[in-house]
């Protein structure tokens, strides 16, 4: 069986896995993800307002916020779903070297998301979004040989 590469093309919206059997060969698609709340205003994330909390002295309130909107944990549970999605497959070693297509911001939270062992396959990064092509374009779109 050859070594199998994935290429993982994706963005907050969406994710799909291709594989490559030999460096310059063609692209299968194997899966597609959608994530539509990844692109959905944060209003309608949530329905509930933020929790207000008094302040430990005097009589002022304010509003409780979470460090990260509904909208951005949104994103980045999918860009960890994904990074397990992953980590199955390469437990079940169904790849052998990933490459990463995303916009920068989403490529950022792959890289936060895939544990040491997914990080050590990466071969190639590129900071695009890339995720509406087809296999063919997308093809035309990578580097010749995509890996050594």
């Amino acid at each position: 069986m050859p070594a199998t590469t994935w290429i993982v093309v994706a963005d907050s919206g969406a994710a799909r896995i291709f594989a490559a059997d030999e460096p310059t060969g063609p692209l299968s698609e194997l899966e597609a993800m959608t994530h539509p709340e990844g692109r959905m205003p944060a209003r309608e994330l949530t329905s509930d307002l933020p929790g207000r909390a008094f302040d430990s002295a005097g009589q002022g309130r304010h509003i409780m916020e979470s460090e990260v909107g509904p909208r951005q944990q949104a994103v980045i549970d999918f860009s960890q779903f994904l990074a397990k999605r992953l980590e199955k497959a390469r437990l079940h070693r169904e790849l052998q070297r990933l490459v990463l297509v995303a916009p920068p911001d989403f490529l950022g939270l792959m890289r936060k998301a895939l544990g040491t062992e997914l990080q050590r396959l990466v071969v190639l990064e590129l900071d695009r979004n890339l995720v509406k092509l087809s296999p063919k374009e997308l093809r035309e779109r990578l580097p010749e040989r995509l890996y050594a």
